[in-house]
């Protein structure tokens, strides 16, 4: 398993109040997982004395940026890679705050799994209720609840046990299928990549070991076959005279040789000729990989095209339901018109209706308002200007989902989710 060609990549997110304790836990894995460099190491501590700290301040390996560093807190998306001999790894630390949702829905929309902190001494507040329905809108497969700072309520499971219940009443209302608790103490490494002795009432695993183990394989869709054309290859050469290849990632399902096939939207079909990577040719594909399919007829495909399988389609429609995280200063305009992106295929969209403005806290659909700004989340009803092939988000995250772009500026104002 040790080839790194082979090692799976876990993707996570790490969501929390303010002050729970994100960054000491991702220097806290780091560090215990030796991912980081003694020197590193070194000047962490002597800042840490430099500002009077008792301990080592491990946050700061991870906040990078002067200004947090100034302010204590994370501002951005920063991501972070780390390894162990089982795993890759990429974090995408996230704000806590209010004001930086679209940092969390941007981080957490590639996640296998997301790490919610709760502070054991303030137990569910109303940031860890909204990070939990945020990872239960991005469909997040995995949530690990890591109930931090156990050392200071004297690692009582008492405490442990009253926040794991109470989370779980409010999560019943969420659309989350796995979801794992773990009592840590980020400061003093308890039960992050060591087994804690100071909590030998809890049986479970470490938070590293549940990151090593947890089963990722089944996150992606490998029923319904998708494939995304994004780029048409014809070497001009006299070696590979008729060679045309159709590049891309596969979204969904699983391409074999030989394998009968439809295009759309012409709706043509064919048969796969050949799986070509850089690697060499394949017998089979599936996602996440990228891929050059070769068909048996010569068609004419182009970038924005999609290829699947004859009796299992995506929809087709110039009209859509989506739930939108807005991300731009400017509000949504009502009848506006913007660039939409969804895989490969871009087109311009009109906004037809606001179906409702959602309130992440009480999950109270709000039919009245309107009035949709940064980091509101809403539905909205959309037409584009030319068809998509689309599946709901909840089927598959990435023909599901599309990204909203202002025609005057080329700023990305919102990421949606089709229902």
């Amino acid at each position: 398993m040790s080839d790194s060609k082979h090692t799976e990549l876990l993707r996570f997110t790490t969501a929390g109040s303010v002050d729970d304790g994100k960054s000491t836990l991702i220097g806290r894995l780091l560090y215990d997982s030796k991912s980081i460099f003694e020197d590193q190491y070194e000047a962490v501590k002597l800042t840490s004395e430099r500002r009077g700290e008792p301990e080592v301040n491990l946050a700061l390996l991870t906040d990078g940026l002067k200004a947090e560093r100034e302010q204590g807190i994370t501002i951005d998306v920063a991501y972070r890679y780390f390894s162990t001999p089982r795993r890759k790894f990429i974090i995408a630390d996230t704000p806590g705050h209010i004001q930086y949702t679209r940092n969390m829905v941007t981080g957490a929309s590639t996640a296998n799994a997301a790490l919610i902190l709760i502070d054991a001494r303030h137990g569910v507040v109303e940031q860890t209720r909204r990070h939990a329905f945020l990872a239960s809108l991005l469909q997040i497969p995995h949530l690990v609840i890591c109930i931090n700072k156990m050392d200071l309520v004297d690692y009582k499971e008492e405490a442990y046990e009253a926040i794991r219940q109470d989370f779980e009443q409010f999560s019943y209302k969420l659309d989350v299928k796995d979801v794992h608790f773990i009592p840590i103490s980020a400061l003093k490494g308890d039960n992050v990549v060591e087994k804690s002795k100071n909590m030998p009432w809890y049986g479970g695993s470490t938070l590293l070991y549940y990151l090593e183990h947890v089963h990722i394989g089944s996150d992606h869709n490998f029923i319904d076959c998708r494939f995304p054309v994004q780029y048409v290859i014809r070497p001009y050469s006299d070696e590979f005279h008729d060679y045309r290849g159709y590049a891309g990632r596969i979204a969904g399902g699983v391409f074999k040789k030989g394998d009968k096939v439809m295009l759309l939207p012409s709706g043509f079909t064919s048969s796969i000729a050949k799986i070509d990577t850089y690697e060499g040719e394949l017998e089979e594909a599936y996602p996440p990989m990228s891929v050059t399919l070769l068909l048996e007829d010569d068609l004419d495909l182009s970038r924005g095209d999609m290829i699947v399988r004859e009796n299992n389609h995506p929809q087709v429609s110039q009209d859509l339901e989506v739930m939108i995280c807005w991300f731009n200063e400017r509000p949504l305009q009502l009848r506006g018109k913007y660039t939409i992106l969804h895989t490969t295929r871009e087109a311009r969209c009109i906004i037809q209706d606001i179906r409702y403005k959602l309130d992440i806290n009480s999950l109270h659909r709000n039919v009245e308002d309107q009035d949709i700004r940064m980091n509101d989340i809403a539905r909205i009803a959309i037409r584009t200007t030319q068809p998509l092939f689309f599946d709901s988000y909840r089927k598959n995250r990435i023909t599901g989902s599309v990204l909203f772009v202002d025609e005057g500026t080329n700023e990305t104002v919102a990421a949606g989710m089709i229902i």
